[in-house]
């Protein structure tokens, strides 16, 4: 049943970034099995994130993920973010250009798909700040969630009741936005996808940035290493209300 304010797609994408916790590409595949049925393009876009950070973190430059920083003297700050845009948005926009619209290389964009297309993000109502406008010719953005400013307890709402699926955050394991109690249910509940996340945070320990930097880089919010963090730490956990039921979204 599509939503009324939603309009029917002629393409929906994700980017497989290499290190999401395993209920995303339940919920990945959930979508696609609903866009089949209905006759709607559905694709998986590799985008290596996890691989080429882990790779290339102290020898060269990286993408400039959110970490949280803390300098010598006490100083903290977080780290600009540009993952979503190179490994998310520009990542659709060359599949779109280069497989879908059929472009060859060099070519130049034709006049008639100039701010033709328009690309639909998930943003819920509480990530308006990221909402910005296409700097890429093609593309118009639209962020249909947060223009009718559904929060993650009406989207969750929405798919529970009409779907019946229960849903939760997708985001990188490793991103910083998580609270601490998400890294407690990793450890507890997902063993192996909490190694590979100590693995990412002893990078940021044992490496130094290129260019170099005068703070250390962590995970945690907290600004402690994720083996480190206390009982107390972990109990943050981001929830809302569902019928009477304490909902955990996954982050």
């Amino acid at each position: 049943m599509p939503h009324p304010d939603v309009p029917i797609y002629d393409l929906v994408i994700f980017c497989d970034l290499g290190m999401e916790p395993s209920w995303v590409m339940d919920q990945v595949m959930f979508t696609q099995d609903a866009c089949e049925q209905v006759k709607i393009s559905f694709k998986i876009l590799d985008s290596p994130l996890h691989e080429d950070f882990m790779r290339n973190f102290g020898e060269r430059r990286t993408v400039s993920i959110p970490w949280w920083t803390l300098r010598g003297d006490g100083h903290k700050a977080k780290m600009p973010r540009n993952c979503t845009i190179d490994y998310k948005i520009e990542v659709i926009a060359k599949y779109v250009r280069w497989e879908v619209l059929g472009y060859r290389k060099g070519q130049r964009l034709r006049p008639e798909d100039r701010k033709a297309h328009e690309m639909h993000m998930g943003f819920s109502y509480e990530e308006q700040k990221r909402c910005k406008e296409s700097t890429n010719p093609m593309f118009v953005n639209h962020y249909p969630l947060v223009e009718m400013k559904l929060v993650r307890a009406d989207n969750y709402a929405y798919i529970r009741d009409v779907w019946g699926l229960e849903t939760r955050a997708s985001a990188c394991t490793f991103c910083p936005f998580h609270r601490n109690y998400f890294f407690r249910y990793l450890r507890e509940n997902l063993p192996e996808e909490y190694a590979q996340l100590v693995m990412v945070d002893e990078l940021l320990r044992d490496k130094t940035p290129k260019p170099p930097m005068d703070s250390d880089l962590f995970i945690s919010r907290s600004r402690k290493r994720i083996k480190d963090l206390t009982p107390a730490d972990c109990d943050d956990a981001e929830c809302f209300v569902y019928r009477e039921q304490k909902i955990w979204n996954g982050f």
